[in-house]
């Protein structure tokens, strides 16, 4: 039986590569990158080159996901509209048709739970149980934005396994699928208050929250970083952010009324070259950068 796909492709500059991806991912892990900036032909004896990569626009790089027939297409769009501007990226878009027989259940048999620390994130048709003292979050691939694959997740979930204690109330800023909000509730915070300035990526985390039994204990809104984000009585306990340098920096001059005193900060989304820019930016609004953690090319900090 064939299935029907959309694809669509996002031509970005080669250096706002890594952050165009970064966000798209958000809609979906499964992304096909096409950068030729690194192409050489030094070192390479005869060897047969297809002709459409030696002649390869080297400036740009182009990111493309697939979108089954029963998602929105119009969802996907609109945080691709939303999310790349307001990240300063410049982009150009195409949208085409594909088919391919059985390339749904193809890909879910490679699938695999993801471990970060103690806690495993598991698509819901894997029968993985988890061994004593680990914690199973059931999140599915493809149907929300960031299901702990990509770096900056996963290193918000290993400081968080070592920050959340039990009972904190959570702000989670840029929540794009709720998932940190579900991994701190797991963890053992009381309550976790997730806000993203796309709309879409709030119906996803209710959805997800929904699907994770704990509906009741997120609350999820509209908010451009922090201007929709509700005042508790005596500040939220933990705060977490997974957006990306430049947003980090515009808010940290803020963050603090919303904060118990000494609440730890856990800041991610930062690319490397963006690491002193930031730390530069929290020590000049009292903060102090308590831990550090990196994977590849991607930087997350702990602040205080």
């Amino acid at each position: 039986m064939a299935g029907a796909w959309t694809k669509i492709s996002i031509t970005v500059k080669t250096e706002d590569l890594d952050r165009a991806a970064a966000v798209i991912s958000m809609l979906d892990n499964g992304l096909m990158i096409e950068d030729y900036s690194d192409f050489s032909l030094n070192g390479m004896y005869g060897e047969l080159v297809d002709e459409t990569i030696l002649e390869a626009d080297k400036t740009h790089a182009k990111i493309s996901l697939f979108v089954p027939e029963d998602k929105k297409l119009s969802d996907y769009i609109e945080y691709i509209n939303s999310s790349l501007p307001r990240e300063r990226i410049a982009y150009k878009t195409e949208v085409e048709g594909v088919n391919e027989d059985d390339w749904a259940d193809s890909w879910k048999q490679y699938s695999a739970p993801i471990h970060i620390g103690r806690v495993t994130i598991a698509p819901s048709w894997n029968e993985y149980e988890g061994k004593e003292g680990e914690i199973v979050i059931r999140l599915d691939p493809g149907m929300a934005f960031g299901t702990g694959s990509h770096e900056t997740t996963r290193l918000v979930m290993k400081i968080m396994q070592d920050v959340i204690s039990g009972g904190e109330t959570m702000l989670d800023i840029g929540c794009g699928s709720g998932i940190l909000s579900i991994c701190g509730l797991a963890l053992g915070a009381k309550k976790s208050y997730a806000y993203d300035i796309d709309p879409v990526a709030v119906r996803v985390t209710r959805e997800n929250a929904e699907a994770s039994g704990c509906a009741e204990r997120i609350k999820a809104g509209v908010s451009d970083l922090l201007s929709g984000v509700e005042v508790i009585p005596h500040g939220y306990g933990v705060c977490v952010a997974n957006i990306v340098a430049e947003i980090i920096i515009r808010m940290l001059p803020d963050i603090r009324p919303f904060l118990k005193r000494g609440a730890p900060i856990i800041l991610s989304g930062i690319v490397a070259e963006k690491e002193a820019e930031v730390i530069k930016a929290a020590n000049e609004c009292g903060f102090t950068v308590v831990r550090t953690e990196r994977e590849n090319d991607w930087s997350a900090l702990m602040l205080v």
